[in-house]
């Protein structure tokens, strides 16, 4: 008998947890030949969503509850609860209802074949605000440039992957977790399924913001990629060019006609938007610099507290 592995992180969602996790044992069960396990990481969230896993941890044993100790972003999170996964195919979900669990066994017929590794939902329509969706766009963008990853594909909370991929991703200690770049790293066999998403099971908006999709943007930036680098020297090589040519063109200008006056307001302009962009770009510098920094000092990817029915032992724990 195969096992599936369900994690959850769980933020904000004490009305909504026990509603998932009744889907999960009501799809399970339309297969015999496979059980489940539930990984509930409760990510430091303000309400009462702890006291609610530990209730379902006591009546279920394969509910399975890793505490963490300070939040560290939602894909922290996630590798917190693949730390302790034990199933032969890991899901991914929300915990606000809108993953669509029914259609589980949608989502795995590519695995099942052996065609793919892994495979995410692909939703006819967003259900999700203006600013979630512009995060959501961006961070599509900057994957399919800097991580080459196949265009049009979009990784979706509700996914699952093959337990090698999770075994290769978790092998990544660095305190910045990129989810996408961790796949593409292992795998490029990764496919989309379509289905419709559902709106959310509670009245709490998205805590994944428009700030919190540009720092994700930025971890897929610098985490994963040294493009950004390999574009800072060719866009501070043209430029540098472009100076060197307007300076001769100015030269050559006032040889052959004395009389023009030096342009102050041209040159200030220059100097501004020279500066700037250096300034932008030993900011990116700055920022690779200084992850390397805190990563060579061992900064935790995530903290757990306590785990319930955990068997499961490592380092991590």
């Amino acid at each position: 008998m195969e096992t599936i592995s369900f994690v959850i992180p769980c933020y904000r969602s004490e009305s909504t947890i026990e509603k998932v996790a009744a889907e999960i044992r009501e799809t399970i069960a339309q297969k015999s030949e496979f059980d489940y396990e539930i990984i509930c990481v409760n990510d430091c969230s303000p309400d009462n969503v702890y006291d609610v896993l530990v209730k379902m941890a006591q009546e279920d044993k394969k509910v399975k509850v890793v505490n963490l100790a300070k939040n560290m972003g939602k894909h922290c999170a996630v590798m917190a609860g693949y730390s302790v996964v034990e199933g032969d195919y890991v899901v991914n979900l929300d915990d606000d209802c809108q993953s669509p669990v029914y259609e589980l066994w949608n989502l795995m017929d590519p695995l099942l074949n052996g065609e793919y590794d892994v495979a995410t939902a692909v939703y006819n329509e967003k259900k999700e605000s203006k600013g979630k969706r512009l995060g959501s766009d961006l961070n599509l963008w900057v994957s399919e440039i800097m991580l080459d990853k196949p265009k049009g594909l979009r990784f979706e909370n509700f996914s699952v992957m093959k337990r090698f991929v999770c075994d290769e991703m978790i092998k990544y200690k660095n305190p910045y977790p990129y989810m996408e770049g961790l796949i593409l790293q292992v795998t490029k066999k990764i496919t989309g399924v379509r289905m419709d998403q559902r709106e959310r099971g509670d009245d709490n908006g998205s805590g994944f913001t428009l700030a919190k999709s540009i720092m994700l943007f930025t971890n897929g930036l610098t985490s994963f990629s040294v493009k950004p680098l390999r574009l800072a020297t060719i866009v501070g090589t043209i430029f540098a060019l472009a100076g060197f040519v307007f300076g001769l063109v100015v030269i050559i200008h006032k040889i052959i006609d004395p009389a023009v006056p030096m342009g102050y307001s041209s040159t200030m302009a220059v100097i501004l938007f020279s500066n700037g962009l250096i300034m932008f770009l030993l900011g990116l510098i700055g920022e690779y610099v200084g992850r390397i920094f805190i990563c060579i000092n061992n900064s935790p990817q995530y903290v757990i507290r306590n785990t319930i029915n955990v068997m499961k032992t490592g380092e991590d724990l």
